[in-house]
């Protein structure tokens, strides 16, 4: 994830390689920071996770969705992008009642380090 964020800090593309693991590292610390099953969190073409309590979907489109690009996504999860904001500007889609994903994100410091830390 380091090297991810050091490519956006340098106002670069992070590699595929670099993007693909800072994503489905994230994605793991969205499920486990918000475990549940009533919201898809989905980051083509690296990965999807369901999070957040509530109702679980079992079959066919979930009715909470959350989709948006893998460089979009590591600027919410690390704080550099609000959720807010994103959808506003459309860089990310939400759908559903429980697609507000502003309690939960974001899931890192700017520069990767661990919000829970300094608690």
């Amino acid at each position: 994830m380091a090297d991810a964020i050091a490519a956006l800090d340098n106002d670069e593309a992070p590699g595929k390689d670099v993007l693909k693991a800072a994503v489905r590292e994230l994605l793991r610390a969205l499920a486990a920071k918000a475990p549940g099953h009533s919201v898809e969190v989905r980051v083509p073409p690296y990965g999807a996770v369901q999070c957040v309590e509530g109702p679980r979907h079992r079959r066919g489109t979930p009715p909470n969705v959350v989709e948006c690009h893998p460089v979009v996504f590591v600027e919410l999860a690390t704080g550099r992008l609000a959720f807010a904001d994103a959808v506003a500007s459309g860089r990310v889609a939400a759908s559903g009642q429980r697609a507000d994903l502003t309690d939960v994100l974001p899931l890192t410091g700017p520069h990767g380090e661990d919000l829970e830390a300094g608690a």
